[in-house]
């Protein structure tokens, strides 16, 4: 019994001195929460409603999950679909849908290729210390106007 003991002290042991220096090397980053989230959801149809426009607006996390969506009176139904589309394409591909829409323009049709693409302007990264921890997508107006709405949200965020 004594033995038993003692070689299951033995064999724990080291699991031990390897489990603290592991947790020291996790990383730590920034995580959206409900409560920020609503508030640049908010900040976002402020923006829209200060200029006369009813919009969709989503917010997903760093997964490219929603978050939180809002859509205003008299939004066309495809708003719904689109405004999570723009803000899955910002967190996926961790850039403004602008730069892609851009691309586009130039005539490279290969980024209506990638998959989950939605390379129109509104879809916006949250960025908290430089790294994107998720995105807001706007549809219901003009592109440029969708995106105006979605960064007036993102800029709470701003350091």
């Amino acid at each position: 019994m004594l033995r038993t003991a003692m070689l299951c002290l033995v064999t724990a042991l080291p699991l031990t001195t390897y489990a603290a220096p592991l947790n020291a090397q996790l990383t730590q980053r920034a995580v959206l929460n409900l409560n920020v989230v609503k508030q640049i959801a908010a900040a976002a149809e402020a923006e829209a409603r200060k200029n006369n426009w009813n919009v969709s607006i989503a917010v997903v996390d760093e997964a490219g999950q929603l978050m939180h969506f809002i859509r205003m009176d008299d939004t066309a139904n495809s708003t719904v679909n689109v405004a999570q589309g723009k803000a899955r394409h910002a967190v996926n591909y961790r850039r403004d849908t602008k730069f892609h829409q851009e691309i586009l323009e130039k005539g490279n049709a290969v980024v209506l290729g990638l998959p989950d693409s939605l390379p129109v302007e509104g879809g916006v990264r949250l960025l908290a210390a430089g790294k994107v921890i998720g995105a807001i997508g706007v549809a219901g107006v003009q592109a440029s106007q969708d995106a105006q709405i979605a960064r007036a949200g993102a800029a709470l965020l701003q350091d």
